[in-house]
């Protein structure tokens, strides 16, 4: 399967791997995004603290655990790809005050992931002030010919973003949406890593404006899978 821009494309059990601006990736099953040769992990929207932020603002309870749970699936991310930089692209905590107000536990943990490594927060628009957490705080990053930031520019080239929380199911199936990655020869979306983080259908406004039907969605869950935008339900 070919598209404009993006080369080399290949499905394999774990990961989807591509060629994006000179750059041989892996959007792999998880939702994380990884990059071998810089050895460099990305991934996008944990919101954690989600849970804490609904019960504050609405009343309304749900299990505590996504923290646990998301921290867990990035610590594994970590630990099988080696990676020597992770890249957290924006809304890492559900709002400013899920930041100042997660538990000692995670707080530690989170710490734990980010030794011997290089660790970097972008900022998302649900937490756009430095993090008092360790590693930089940046708007966006640049490495070679791929800029990361929390959420596409409409004229950006070489753009890795996330903030869609974009998901992806084949139409006429009974098949349930999946979150998925997005990709065209100018960017790529990825699908939010948290646990409790919902989505928005592949070829929905304003998705359907900045990838089009020449564009790939790659789902996640038990492998990768890969099929063309025009193939992906419109809801």
């Amino acid at each position: 399967m070919r598209i404009p821009g993006v080369q080399g494309i290949e499905r394999i059990m774990n990961a989807y791997s591509f060629t994006f601006a000179d750059a041989a990736l892996e959007a792999r099953h998880t939702g994380a995004l990884f990059w071998p040769a810089e050895k460099l992990l990305c991934v996008s929207d944990l919101h954690l603290g989600k849970a804490a932020r609904i019960n504050r603002r609405e009343g309304r309870m749900l299990p505590p655990y996504e923290v646990t749970d998301t921290l867990l699936r990035l610590e594994a991310e970590i630990a099988a790809t080696e990676a020597e930089t992770v890249l957290c692209l924006g809304d890492s905590f559900d709002d400013l005050l899920a930041g100042a107000e997660l538990e000692d536990e995670p707080r530690e943990w989170i710490l734990r992931l980010q030794a011997g490594r290089r660790w970097i927060w972008l900022e998302g628009n649900h937490d756009p002030a430095p993090l008092d957490l360790g590693g930089e705080t940046l708007a966006d990053h640049t490495r070679g010919r791929i800029t990361f930031r929390h959420i596409a520019q409409d004229s950006a080239q070489g753009e890795i973003s996330g903030h869609y929380h974009p998901k992806a199911r084949p139409e006429r199936t009974s098949i349930r949406a999946r979150p998925a990655f997005l990709i065209c020869g100018s960017r790529i979306i990825l699908p939010a890593f948290g646990t409790y983080t919902g989505g928005l259908a592949a070829r929905a406004a304003p998705l359907n404006r900045l990838i089009d039907d020449s564009g790939l969605a790659v789902m996640t869950g038990p492998r990768a899978v890969a099929l063309p935008i025009s193939a992906c339900a419109a809801r």
